[in-house]
């Protein structure tokens, strides 16, 4: 699938994006507390860069880009002892920072990043 023109992805973020990514955070955090929502809650996360602003993930566009993301033993064990709680400040700050106008391109650059934070995943191939 291509990506979305850039005149979509913007009107996007400024109709839905901008509201819907703490919204779809917070959901996955709840479920990330759960053992039984877990799974979901991840894949949540990973998917907020498309919440944000209908960015596709690579490994959709290019199935061939997708190669070289860490085992899930080692993606698993870095989200137990680390990326639960990182991603969770992690989103927090670029939440704060996405109600500033001067913040905004850094939480945009960070809420991108979160799928990286919380589980070692590769939003970008």
């Amino acid at each position: 699938m291509a990506q979305r023109s850039l005149f979509t992805r913007a009107l996007w973020f400024v109709a839905i994006g901008w509201w819907a990514t703490p919204a779809v955070v917070n959901v996955a955090w709840f479920l990330n507390a759960t053992i039984v929502g877990l799974p979901i809650g991840i894949k949540l996360i990973n998917l907020v860069p498309t919440v944000l602003s209908l960015k596709e993930p690579r490994s959709l566009s290019a199935p061939d880009r997708s190669r070289g993301q860490r085992s899930l033993v080692v993606r698993g064990l870095y989200f137990v002892f680390v990326g639960w709680w990182l991603s969770f400040l992690w989103a927090n700050v670029a939440a704060f920072l996405a109600v500033t106008v001067v913040g905004l391109p850094v939480a945009y650059w960070m809420f991108n990043r979160l799928p990286f934070v919380t589980s070692l995943y590769r939003f970008n191939g």
